[in-house]
């Protein structure tokens, strides 16, 4: 097996590994449509979009009619290209990417038949993406920072900002008529339904407004401006799902977070550690899920659980974070911190919980890292005070078990790493 000190940097060769494999250059390649007789229109919005935009470029040669602008997070555009790549705010929308956005639909306004319009999709495109529909950009944005508080999973948000969104539900989509659109999708959700990816603006929108308003009421959310629009109608009117043009639409999922848990556990099976895959749609409060897999790896130390240590096991998914206090954290912060304060002082246990874009909600870490002996560098006690105001990155940047890694390029949703030894001889 291995010594102590290279536990963490086999953690970090297998979250690298599982990022190298969600990497959407490669995913993207096989799914691009052929030359159009007219312009090929790129647009589009997430973390992964710069990747996304790059590989679209070296794929089609000089002479191809190609114009366009995606919006990613800030940090990550650039000028100068073929594709325009625009930078807005996240996880809440602003104004340069309500702008962006706006360009965007101008654009596919004046597609033709002969046009063909590209539209790259990945996490972080609800906020992003996120022009305003009968409502002002502060409403949206009301609405946005109440839900991101609320503890609502993802499905119940983008129940919501499908309905407020002048791109979101299928509009952008429908905008394009009478072009073909191809739509290839980087999934940072868990099913993988693109409806509740960047808030599905290339598929019909399962919803209604007064769906959205159950939403609001069932977490107690005023957003006032939110709620006017909502029961007054439809702003944006999003395209029913009988509507002809969708025959014209052709969506497709291109990278997902069970390719990347799956070359997680490559890594980790290389390396020598018989590993297996828990689970790739982890939901829930995080820190509930991180005690969960406390549980599991006890259970396996004590020979309960169905395996034999050594031995590692990987899950991915999205949980989330009712936000209690003002502490810094994210969901994998918090996931991690709430698995660390479940398991026993110095259970043989090393686990690496992290973002695979490499930004754990706002800040510049990505995760953290869990291990034994944590309680002699940092007191349980303020861990669990910190726990209590969503303060799970201050314990971690105490204890030096921060991770870092800047962004990654591809997001696919959180990813947990875990590593069990044998309990020390006594």
């Amino acid at each position: 097996m291995v010594d102590l000190a290279s536990y963490r940097g086999l953690l970090r060769e297998a979250f690298d590994a599982a990022v190298a494999a969600a990497h959407p250059g490669a995913a993207v390649r096989p799914h691009l449509p052929p030359q159009p007789r007219g312009r090929l229109l790129v647009v589009g919005a997430g973390k992964a979009a710069a990747a996304m935009v790059a590989e679209v470029e070296r794929a089609y040669p000089a002479n191809v009619a190609l114009e366009g602008v995606v919006v990613t997070r800030q940090g990550q555009g650039r000028a100068g290209g073929r594709i325009a790549i625009e930078e807005g705010a996240h996880p809440m929308p602003d104004a340069a990417g309500a702008a962006a956005t706006e360009r965007m639909l101008r654009l596919v306004d004046g597609a033709g038949p002969d046009d063909h319009v590209l539209v790259l999709v990945s996490g972080g495109g609800s906020a992003l993406l996120a022009a305003p529909a009968g409502l002002s950009l502060a409403g949206l944005q009301e609405v946005f920072a109440a839900l991101l508080r609320s503890g609502a999973d993802v499905r119940e948000m983008n129940a919501v900002r499908r309905r407020l969104g002048l791109a979101a539900g299928g509009r952008l989509a429908a905008r394009a008529w009478p072009a073909p659109v191809t739509a290839l999708v980087v999934s940072d959700v868990v099913g993988d339904d693109p409806a509740d990816i960047a808030s599905g603006p290339t598929v019909p929108d399962p919803g209604d407004d007064a769906l959205a308003l159950g939403v609001l009421d069932r977490y107690a959310i005023a957003a006032p401006e939110a709620r006017a629009r909502l029961s007054a109608g439809a702003h944006a009117p999003a395209p029913h799902a009988a509507d002809p043009g969708w025959s014209q639409v052709h969506t497709r999922v291109v990278a997902s977070s069970r390719g990347a848990l799956d070359a997680a556990a490559a890594s980790l099976r290389g390396a020598g550690w018989p590993t297996f895959v828990l689970a790739d749609d982890v939901t829930g409060e995080a820190r509930t899920a991180g005690a969960l897999h406390a549980a599991v790896a006890v259970s396996v130390v004590a020979g309960r659980g169905g395996a034999t240590p050594p031995c590692a096991f990987v899950s991915g998914g999205e949980t989330t974070v009712t936000v209690r206090g003002d502490g810094r954290g994210g969901r994998n912060t918090e996931f991690a911190l709430g698995m660390a304060l479940a398991l026993p002082d110095d259970a043989p246990v090393w686990a690496l919980a992290a973002d695979s874009d490499g930004i754990d909600g706002v800040g510049a870490h990505a995760g953290a890292f869990v291990t034994p002996g944590l309680w002699r560098r940092v007191s349980r006690r303020d861990a669990l005070a910190a726990l209590e105001r969503n303060d799970s990155l201050a314990v971690f940047e105490a204890a030096g078990d921060a991770l870092v890694t800047g962004p990654t390029g591809t997001n696919v949703n959180d990813l947990r790493l875990v590593l069990v030894d044998r309990p020390p001889a006594r």
